[in-house]
């Protein structure tokens, strides 16, 4: 039982010193703060093309909750001035989002998907051998489908407390289940950033990967981000104090902060992955040097 931890720490530290020294060779702070300014910059565009097309398919009551669904799991001290500039946004009249503004839309926005697509083409040593002008569709499309995916999962939001409620009105006793209902509805925002994470993942650097192969640097980066959103809480609540330094630009300054750092756990998930897939080609290729060096070997009469 002893010796069970020592091992562990045996495998895991020459694969964190992998995976850190990948990240440093591919600059991987560098990329990171690329990924957090274009995400940064996308981030208006994209909920307002989100909210266009909420009411354009007749779910506009379902606004509201689509900002909380992607501001629900950041850091009160991050997410608070940038959900009341948003809501400031969403609720200024614009029209022709889905028919003149839509390509500029769709561009500003792919372009933090662009960023994405350079930082795991670096970590994975497969940079994506599509034209520009495809890759650029790709973005705009993993846009669209995102904001088509964040709507339907913001009405199921709406109307499960009305769905919920006509359940117990006809099974009084499933209000024993209503605190793990809560828990099962806002997980959700788990399996839909689970789910575009291995998209991203399988879809946006060059080559070709499986869904278990990128499985680890998603729950890494899934699990590490959630543990520390709490942390970054913490620290904002306690220690931190940006107002002192950037005035009234300390509400920028620490989403920009905490964007950096999520793409640097963005990127870690995928080295994460890439040094676990060079350490299986190692191994193939080992068995195979043994099979060949047992086969050629002489066997006795």
């Amino acid at each position: 039982m002893i010796s069970r931890p020592r091992d562990l720490i045996r495998k895991l530290a020459p694969l964190t010193f992998d995976v850190l020294r990948r990240f440093e060779s591919h600059y991987g702070w560098a990329i990171a703060a690329h990924v957090a300014m274009s995400a940064l910059l996308a981030i208006f565009p994209f909920l307002i093309f989100v909210t266009a097309l909420a009411a354009f398919l007749g779910a506009g009551d379902a606004s509201a909750s689509i900002v909380h669904l992607i501001f629900d799991t950041w850091p009160a001290g991050v997410a608070g001035p940038l959900a009341s500039e948003v809501d400031k946004v969403l609720t200024t009249p614009r029209g022709g989002v889905l028919t003149v503004g839509v390509l500029l839309t769709l561009w500003v926005t792919s372009s933090a998907v662009e960023s994405l697509r350079i930082a795991l083409g670096r970590a994975y040593d497969s940079p994506t051998s599509k034209p520009v002008w495809l890759s650029r569709l790709q973005s705009m499309w993993f846009v669209a489908l995102g904001a088509l995916g964040l709507v339907v999962v913001a009405v199921f939001i709406v109307l499960w407390p009305i769905v919920w409620k006509f359940a117990t009105d006809w099974l009084p006793g499933l209000w024993a289940f209503e605190l793990l209902s809560d828990v099962a509805r806002y997980a959700l925002t788990v399996v839909v950033l689970g789910a575009a994470l291995t998209a991203a993942h399988l879809w946006l650097p060059g080559g070709r990967r499986k869904v278990r192969a990128v499985l680890p640097g998603v729950v890494f980066t899934i699990v590490v981000w959630l543990a520390g959103a709490t942390l970054f809480s913490v620290y904002l609540a306690h220690f931190a104090n940006y107002a002192s330094t950037y005035a009234g630009l300390a509400g920028v300054m620490t989403a920009i902060v905490f964007l950096n750092a999520s793409a640097a756990l963005f990127i870690l998930g995928a080295e994460i992955n890439a040094a676990l897939a060079a350490r299986r080609k190692v191994k193939a290729e080992e068995g195979a040097t043994q099979a060949l060096a047992s086969l050629s070997a002489p066997h006795p009469a």
